[in-house]
């Protein structure tokens, strides 16, 4: 039975990395940048990119958003306030976003008329490291209220990353969190990768988080096909 269940998953993920190749060439052509954000639930992934969202439009960047939940749509009904356009997916019960579920909801949208299109993974370190969403950048996000071991726990959601992200570095001092001490175990699962510090709060680490979004906008990092 064993054999069996890991032939069925390998099939799914073969499908899927199928599909998200297809994908992944339709958005590079659209020339828009496409991110998918990953991590633990209560990281402030939605506020990060609710002021992501706000900001980019304010420079004159066109956004757009699909926001991956397993029930409500809270979060899209959030993002939506910064006045782009949102989608949301509910995966009902399914723990990670498919690449078809991205296609899908992208069919009535004009994807060439975007800069910018974000993908807010449903809030789990495991099942979305193995499945890649057509996008071009990973980012993961370590909030300093969950530990400095996060990455040590869960390497292959880091490893499969692009960009970490520590967010709430505002409350960094209230929860004794040791920021050499993360970002070297980020290190040790990742190594090289860019790790930058945000307070969506405050805006602590903003410009250099939306310098990471320009530079790659504009250099386009070399596709992954899989990971």
């Amino acid at each position: 039975m064993e054999a069996r269940v890991l032939e069925i998953r390998k099939g799914i993920l073969n499908k899927n990395d199928e599909i998200a190749r297809g994908l992944r060439r339709r958005l590079q052509a659209a020339g828009l940048l496409t991110i998918n954000l990953v991590s633990s639930p209560g990281t402030g992934k939605t506020a990060l990119l609710q002021r992501t969202l706000r900001t980019l439009r304010e420079q004159g960047y066109s956004t757009a958003a699909l926001v991956g939940d397993l029930e409500t749509d809270n979060d899209a009904r959030r993002l939506a306030a910064a006045g782009v356009p949102v989608k949301q997916i509910n995966t009902n019960g399914r723990c990670h976003l498919e690449a078809q579920m991205i296609s899908d909801h992208l069919s009535d949208w004009d994807i060439a008329s975007f800069d910018y299109l974000f993908i807010e993974n449903v809030g789990n370190l495991v099942c979305p490291s193995s499945y890649d969403l057509g996008e071009e950048l990973r980012i993961v996000l370590l909030s300093v209220t969950e530990g400095e071991d996060k990455p040590l726990k869960y390497p292959n959601i880091f490893n499969s990353a692009d960009v970490a992200i520590i967010t709430k570095i505002d409350l960094a001092e209230a929860c004794e969190f040791d920021l050499e001490t993360a970002s070297a175990n980020i290190e040790a699962v990742r190594p090289g990768i860019q790790i930058l510090t945000t307070s969506a709060k405050t805006g602590a680490g903003m410009t250099e988080w939306l310098g990471c979004l320009e530079h790659h906008k504009h250099e386009r990092c070399t596709p992954v096909e899989s990971r």
